[in-house]
C-alpha cells in the first residue's frame, strides 16, 4: 500500500532515471506485460527492490496481479493502482535503505492493515494512514484492493504536524472532508500529461502536501495556511469539475453550485476571485470552449451553430456570437469553415 519512491523514478523498461528539472509524465507498471510465471519474481524486482524496498508475500492461491502508475514531482512521489491480496514488509534492512519521507496512504478499495512502531490498524475503504519510509512496518492490501499513496520528505511534514511521531500509524476516517478533497484533486494530474513549469508543480504539491496535513491533523498555524491554500485549492478544481457535468444546463448557476457543495454563493465568488475572475466568467470561458471544440471537429459538422450553441447552454444565438468573436477573434461560421466539410454520413 505504500510506496517510497522519491528519490528514484522508474521507467517502463526498468531503468533509473534521477529527479531534476524536468517534469515526469506519469509511469505505468502492470505485471500483466510480464509471463504469468514470472509475475511475482519480475514485481518483486521492479517494485520490491528498485521502489518500495518491500519483500512481497502473496496471501492465498490466486494469481498475482499488480497495476500501479507513478508521478514524480518537486518534493512529491504519487502512485495508485491496484494489488491482489499481500504482505508488503519493510525490514529493518530495507527500511535503512529507503529515503527518510513520510507516506501518506489511502485505500480506495479493499482493506489495509498496516503494522509499525508496535502499532497496528485497518483503514477502510476510504480511509488514510500516515507512517515512516524509514522504519520497519508491514503494509497488507486486502479485498482486491486499490490505493493512492504520497511520498513526501519528511522535513516537509514534521513542521506542519505537532507531533509527528504521534500520528503515525492512526488511521484517519473515511469521511474526513480532507480526503475527499485530495482524491477530487487528483484531477488535476489526470487531466494534466506534464506541467508546462517546476513553479506550477510546486503550487500542485503544496496543495497535496496541506491536505494530508489537514487529514491527521496539524499544528494551528499550519492548519490556518493549509485551509487556505489546499482546501481551497481542491474545493475550486471540485467545482470546476461539476462546472463541466453541467456546461450545456442553461441557467446553471452560482446559487445551484453553491447548493451542491453546501457553501454559499459568496464563498464561491470569493474562490474563483483568486484566480481573478468570477463564476460567471468562468462558466462562459468553458462553454465557449466546448463550443469551439465542436465547431473544429468535421465529425460535428451535422449540427447548426445554433445546435452547438444550444448544446453549450447558450440560450441566445446573438450572444453566443458576439462573446465567442470577442473572445476567439473570428466568428463560429470561421472556425466551422477552418475545420473542413461537414460530415456528410
Amino acid at each position: 500500500m505504500t510506496s517510497s519512491h522519491q528519490g528514484t523514478r522508474i521507467t517502463a523498461s526498468g531503468g533509473r532515471v534521477p529527479p531534476g528539472g524536468t517534469l515526469s509524465a506519469p509511469t505505468h507498471v502492470t505485471t500483466d506485460v510480464f509471463p504469468p510465471a514470472k509475475r511475482l519474481a519480475m514485481w518483486r524486482e521492479i517494485y520490491g527492490r528498485n521502489i518500495g524496498k518491500f519483500d512481497i508475500e502473496p496471501i492465498g492461491d490466486a494469481p498475482f496481479h499488480a497495476d500501479v502508475t507513478f508521478r514524480l514531482l518537486p518534493g512529491l512521489g504519487l502512485a495508485t493502482g491496484a494489488r491482489s491480496d499481500a504482505h508488503y514488509r519493510m525490514t529493518r534492512e530495507l527500511a535503512a535503505r529507503s529515503a527518510d519521507n513520510v507516506i501518506f496512504a489511502m485505500v480506495t478499495q479493499g482493506l489495509g492493515i498496516v503494522s509499525q512502531f508496535g502499532r497496528e490498524v485497518k483503514v477502510q475503504s476510504g480511509g488514510a494512514v500516515m507512517l515512516s519510509a524509514s522504519e520497519p512496518s508491514v503494509c497488507t492490501l486486502l479485498s482486491h484492493g486499490r490505493f493512492l499513496t504520497l511520498s513526501i520528505p519528511r522535513e516537509a511534514v514534521a513542521p506542519l504536524v505537532p507531533d509527528l511521531g504521534a500520528a503515525f500509524v492512526r488511521a484517519v476516517p473515511e469521511k474526513t472532508e480532507a480526503l475527499s478533497l485530495l482524491m477530487s484533486y487528483l484531477g488535476i494530474l489526470q487531466d494534466t500529461i506534464a506541467f508546462s513549469s517546476t513553479e506550477l508543480a510546486g503550487r500542485v504539491v503544496a496543495h497535496f502536501i496541506d491536505l494530508a496535513v489537514l487529514a491527521v491533523g496539524p499544528t494551528q498555524d499550519s492548519e490556518w495556511i493549509a485551509r487556505r491554500r489546499g482546501r481551497r485549492a481542491a474545493r475550486l478544481n471540485s467545482m470546476k469539475v461539476e462546472i463541466e457535468r453541467h456546461l450545456s444546463r442553461e441557467g446553471f448557476s452560482v446559487v445551484d453550485l453553491a447548493g451542491q457543495h453546501r457553501v454559499t454563493p459568496r464563498y464561491v465568488q470569493m474562490l474563483f476571485e483568486t484566480e481573478g475572475k468570477t463564476f460567471s466568467q468562468y462558466l462562459i470561458e468553458r462553454r465557449l470552449a466546448r463550443a469551439y471544440r465542436l465547431l473544429a471537429d468535421p465529425g460535428c459538422g451535422h449540427l447548426t451553430i445554433s445546435a452547438i450553441a444550444f448544446e453549450v447552454g447558450f440560450a441566445n444565438l446573438s450572444y453566443f456570437n458576439r462573446v465567442f468573436r470577442r473572445r476567439y477573434g473570428a466568428t463560429p461560421s470561421d472556425i466551422r469553415a477552418a475545420a473542413g466539410p461537414r460530415d456528410e454520413r
